[in-house]
Order: C-alpha cells, then sequence, then structure tokens
C-alpha cells in the first residue's frame, strides 16, 4: 500500500509534503500529451511565420500588420509557455519555484499583452471605417510602433505588481510541493478582472459595435443607385479596409469567447479552472488558421518561406499584395 501510495506522489521521497499526481490511463495520458504537444507545435511554428512574414517583407509594414505582428508575437510566446504547462498537466510542477514563478509571471504579461493588442486592433478598424479621411493623419507606422511597445511595457508593468507577493515570497502559497500557483488576494484579483477583462472587453466591444454599424451603412450606399459615381469609387476604395475590420473582427470575437471562460471561473472558483486555460492556448493557434484563409499575402508568404524564396537577395521587396488587388 505504501509503494501504491508514493508511486501517486509527485516526489516520493517528500511523503509528507509532496503534492498528488493525477493518475490516468496510459492511453489516455498518452492521447493528451501527444494533443497538447501538437497544439503547442502548431502554435508555435505558425505564429512564427507570420512575425517573419510580417518582419520581412516591407510592403507589409503597414499599422494594421504591426498590430498583428504583436498579437502573433504573443501567441507565438503562447505556444512555448504551453511546453512547461503541458509538464504541469498531471498535477506535478518539477521545475521548481523560481522557474513557476517566471512561468506564471510571463503567461500573465503575455495574455494582458494579448488583450491590450486587440484594443488598439478595435481602435485602429473604429478610425478605419468610421473616420477614413482622417486615418493616414491619425494612424501612422510610429504611432502604432508606439503604442504596442507601450501596451507590452504596461502589461509588464501591471502583471509585476499583481503578482508582487508570488514574486517575493516564492512557494509560500504553495499547498504541497510540486503544486505551481500564483497568490492573488481579493482585493487585488477584483481590480484584476476590471482592468484586464471587464473595462478593455466592454471597450472593444462598443468600438466594434460602431465599427458594425459603419460597414452596415457602408454597405447600404453601395448597394444604393442613388450615390454618385465619385462617392462610388470611395466605396470601392475601402473595400480593403472593410475586408480587414471583418477578418479582425472575427479574431476579437474568437479571442473574447475564449478568455471569458476563464475570469468567469475565477469568480466561479470552479474546479474546471486549469483545463479552461487551455482554451486560451487553443486561441493562439486559431488565429495564424484565420490568416490563412482570410489573408492571401499570408498564404503568399507561406509559399515564399517554404521554397525558401525569402533567402533571395532583395526579397524583403517583393510585391506580396499584388494578388489582393
Amino acid at each position: 500500500m505504501e509503494t501504491a501510495e508514493e508511486d501517486n506522489l509527485c516526489f516520493p521521497q517528500m511523503l509528507n509534503v509532496s503534492c498528488k499526481r493525477i493518475v490516468r490511463p496510459y492511453f489516455t495520458a498518452m492521447l493528451i500529451h501527444t494533443l497538447l504537444y501538437l497544439l503547442s507545435l502548431v502554435t508555435t511554428v505558425f505564429n512564427l511565420l507570420v512575425i517573419i512574414s510580417i518582419a520581412h517583407y516591407k510592403q507589409l509594414h503597414t499599422p494594421t500588420n504591426f498590430l498583428i505582428l504583436s498579437l502573433a508575437a504573443s501567441d507565438f510566446c503562447v505556444g512555448l509557455l504551453m511546453f512547461f504547462q503541458i509538464l504541469f498537466v498531471d498535477g506535478c510542477w518539477l521545475l521548481g519555484d523560481a522557474v513557476c514563478i517566471v512561468y506564471q509571471l510571463v503567461s500573465y504579461i503575455v495574455t494582458s499583452a494579448s488583450l491590450g493588442t486587440i484594443v488598439l486592433i478595435s481602435v485602429e478598424r473604429y478610425i478605419a471605417i468610421c473616420q477614413p479621411l482622417h486615418y493616414h493623419t491619425k494612424v501612422t507606422d510610429n504611432r502604432v510602433r508606439f503604442c504596442v511597445c507601450l501596451s507590452w511595457f504596461c502589461s509588464t508593468l501591471y502583471n509585476v505588481i499583481v503578482l508582487k507577493d508570488s514574486v517575493t515570497q516564492m512557494g509560500s502559497f504553495n499547498s504541497c510541493y510540486g503544486e505551481c500557483g500564483a497568490a492573488i488576494n481579493y482585493f487585488v484579483g477584483i481590480i484584476d478582472i476590471l482592468v484586464s477583462f471587464l473595462i478593455p472587453v466592454t471597450a472593444i466591444s462598443v468600438l466594434y459595435i460602431r465599427v458594425f454599424i459603419a460597414v452596415l451603412t457602408q454597405v447600404r450606399a453601395m448597394r444604393s443607385h442613388i450615390t454618385g459615381a465619385k462617392s462610388h469609387r470611395a466605396v470601392l476604395a475601402n473595400k480593403s479596409e472593410l475586408k480587414a475590420a471583418r477578418t479582425l473582427g472575427i479574431i476579437i470575437v474568437m479571442f473574447i469567447i475564449c478568455l471569458c471562460p476563464y475570469y468567469i471561473l475565477i469568480i466561479g472558483q470552479d474546479t474546471l479552472f486549469s483545463t479552461i486555460i487551455y482554451l486560451i492556448y487553443f486561441n493562439s493557434c486559431l488565429n495564424p488558421v484565420i490568416y490563412t484563409f482570410c489573408y492571401p499575402w499570408f498564404r503568399k508568404c507561406l509559399k515564399y518561406i517554404v521554397t525558401l524564396q525569402i533567402l533571395q537577395p532583395g526579397s524583403s521587396k517583393t510585391c506580396i499584395l499584388s494578388s489582393d488587388k
């Protein structure tokens, strides 16, 4: 009996303080690990391809694509973090308290940076659709780069403050040896829900509702025979912006759908909380798939990268967007 009990512990040599391992049938355990490793690999590789595509080809250096680059960077980090989360799928953290805190901190920062980028995308789409005449003066490459850097900096600073107790008192909040969790007190948790979820999601929803109304108005104008030829050309000029709004809208909706259960279960302290984390990871894998189906330029970049044409001299000046026109 003692041997069987020790086999179910994360650290058998520490019988009295070790956490218990989650025991699953061999086939189930192998299936879970295989699927999670595959998801992690796909997430990492495809988001890396998005990063390489936008960073390498100069024609893709637009404000919208810089925001997509920021989102891909956060999704790429999520893919890397997933390898560590897989080690914890059996309920045992074997890498020590220091690595645990770094993992928790980075995961919080990446999630916040993703949400910050989604807010910036909503603002950018709002200006592009609702204020098209002012877009090129309000939304410039330098301003977008500054906003992206500011978003990442604020995410880092904010989460360091939120996880201050866990950072300064590593391991002291774990109930057993082999546990990896973040310690957030009740009041900080309430503030975190407001700052990291309710306020940004509300802002995103309001902005995209206005974008949706503006899109419907433009579609009605495009179908109407009252408008003249000049205004008709103006509507056609915004067709790419409408397409971008639709694609990025899909990404935003999927992000919110995957994020909502996480915060709902924080409030409810549900036992499925750890499982829901993988829904957020799945969203990071889903974004490049959306790019593949909705952006011809990304499919073209994939072709150039796979065939190694990207290594040719002067390839950064290749015309990528010609097929989109």
